[in-house]
């Protein structure tokens, strides 16, 4: 019981940033007329390399916004980050039509991104990152095609753990590659 009154507080510590992506007014035409709805997607993030999305539906704008949030808290997954500010590696995901293209940024590059990517890479504390979006411009396909990317980025910690070997093996590895290679175009 204890437990879980400390895990309640520590949840209401940790400081979420919501974003809202997009609101759709929803016309359903019945027997006497319509019926407006509204559906909301919202991403939260606590800027530290978890993010989570979701989306409401309800009968008054806040109702959505208050089911979207709180189904995106339920949601969220932790990202492994570079030094903090970007991505490990360059990665494409994909949903429906929806696809995008994340690559990893030098610091001081920014967040070029657009519409609900953009706000995905801020609540979840990316500084630095090159974004495209192509085929579908639709919020909820590119936010869940944000999401298929991220989710498949492998840190070099992970990478070493499931070839058996150590962390820096792996790291020195790419290292090494790349000074090949640069000797390569030298000759």
């Amino acid at each position: 019981m204890a437990q879980a009154v400390d895990r309640r507080k520590a949840e209401k510590k940790e400081e979420l940033v919501e974003k809202l992506v997009h609101i759709n007014r929803v016309a359903k035409t019945v027997k006497g007329g319509r019926n407006m709805s509204f559906a909301a997607v919202v991403v939260v993030g606590d800027q530290k390399g978890r993010v989570g999305f979701g989306s409401g539906k309800a009968a008054e704008v806040p109702e959505a916004i208050t089911k979207a949030t709180n189904e995106a808290r339920k949601n969220m997954v932790r990202i492994p980050l570079r030094e903090g500010r970007t991505l490990h590696h360059d990665v494409k995901g994909a949903f429906g039509a929806g696809k995008v293209v994340l690559r990893t940024a030098p610091a001081g590059t920014g967040v070029i991104a657009g519409g609900p990517m953009r706000a995905i890479f801020e609540v979840l504390g990316v500084q630095d990152v090159v974004a495209k979006s192509l085929g579908s411009n639709n919020p909820y396909n590119m936010i869940k095609a944000t999401f298929n990317a991220l989710q498949s980025i492998n840190s070099p910690r992970m990478v070493a753990a499931k070839r058996g070997k150590k962390v820096g093996d792996i790291v020195s590895r790419r290292e090494n590659s790349s000074n090949v290679k640069m000797e390569k175009e030298e000759a």
